[in-house]
């Protein structure tokens, strides 16, 4: 595979990996190595067992175990890939120092921390790329196409709703002090990034949701296809498995967004249904790498009693984090991009606080109604 074909430059794009979890391992790190456009010059991770996965994987790179050894000289961009809390923290200091980052979802886990990346990336000069690649699938971009023939746009179902899906359960990624929140944060980021990709960028004039616990602490609904995971005592999980909200963005289009991480479901399946003026389409297909999925991606347009099935290319699970690999040099080298995707991350932690804030009103109500002794109680 030419660097041509990938539409890179000729001299690849040095890369300082930082982290070295699941997300690095299973889907960064083996793309990297075999794409053209790129070379991994650096590891920063602090692990006791990192030189060890650097040995199995038969990288030999200096190791630094944290971002302040490494020197700027010897990347052109790191990918941090570290667990959620630490997403702006080490992004944060890295733009500061000068070095464009390119961080994976969630970008931040409040408004206040995209707003210290906003303030990192104008300190330091360098840009800030962000990680969520579900834009970049073939059938997403069907569906794009698809939803230019639609007229006006009146409203979108987001959906993804996995059968057994919850990740590291019973590690960091289920608890709320380091992972921020759960399937909303997890899932529904992707979700409402491609909400982004269909529609342009937006903000929600309202926000309302709720969340729901009913599987997260259950170990038959960890995500099993996360085969590195250890078995662990999940009782302790305080994140939702569940988030459903309805939100109206600022042109008056409705969305209805669900994401979850376990159901009664038997296929983990992606629903995107958009309903314009002259036509409907909808993309029914699996986001992620659980192999339970449905059998291909389909998207159909609907007009006028009449449903349509578009064309959709097959490819393999996966494709889209090598096509965002693809693009990232030309975005690199864009200097007008910087702060756009502070923006994007701004918005979108901003309607997923106002979903969560909106699930704390209305149990803190329930709550109050219980405890408040009614007259038949009282006589």
């Amino acid at each position: 595979m030419t660097g041509a074909a990938h539409g890179t430059a000729a001299a690849p794009v040095r890369i300082a990996l930082v982290g070295l979890g699941w997300a690095a391992t299973e889907i960064w790190l083996p793309r990297l190595r075999t794409h053209p456009g790129y070379t991994v010059t650096a590891v920063v991770d602090p692990a006791a067992g990192a030189p060890e996965v650097l040995s199995t994987e038969g990288i030999d790179v200096p190791l630094f175990t944290t971002v302040s050894q490494l020197p700027l000289g010897m990347a052109d961009l790191a990918v941090v890939a570290v667990p959620n809390h630490l997403h702006a923290t080490v992004a944060a200091e890295l733009l500061t120092r000068g070095m464009p980052v390119f961080l994976e979802k969630p970008v931040c886990l409040s408004s206040e921390e995209a707003r210290q990346l906003a303030a990192a990336e104008r300190a330091g000069g360098a840009v800030l790329l962000a990680g969520s690649a579900a834009r970049y699938r073939a059938d997403v971009t069907v569906l794009r196409e698809t939803v230019e023939k639609l007229g006006g746009i009146r409203h979108v179902d987001l959906e993804w709703i996995r059968a057994r899906g919850v990740p590291d359960a019973g590690g960091w990624f289920t608890s709320s002090s380091l992972a921020g929140g759960g399937a909303l944060l997890d899932l529904g980021w992707h979700l409402l990034d491609t909400l982004t990709s269909l529609l342009g960028p937006t903000g929600f004039g309202q926000a309302v949701g709720t969340v729901s616990s009913d599987f997260v602490n259950h170990g038959s609904a960890r995500a099993a296809w996360r085969d590195d995971e250890p078995a662990r005592d999940t009782a302790f999980a305080d994140v939702e498995d569940t988030a459903r909200g309805f939100l109206v963005t600022d042109e008056g289009v409705s969305v209805a967004l669900r994401a979850s991480w376990a159901s009664h479901a038997a296929t983990d399946v992606t629903r995107i249904r958009v309903e314009g003026s002259d036509g409907t389409a909808t993309l029914e297909c699996t986001f992620g790498f659980s192999p339970n999925r449905v059998a291909g991606p389909t998207v159909t347009h609907t007009r006028d009693g009449i449903t349509t099935e578009v064309p959709v290319r097959a490819e393999e699970i996966g494709a889209e984090y090598v096509r965002q690999l693809d693009a990232l040099p030309g975005l690199l080298a864009d200097p007008a991009l910087r702060g756009r995707a502070v923006e994007g991350a701004a918005r979108t932690i901003g309607v997923i606080e106002r979903v969560y804030g909106s699930a704390r009103e209305a149990r803190a109500k329930r709550a109050a109604q219980v405890l408040v002794p009614t007259p038949e109680r009282q006589s």
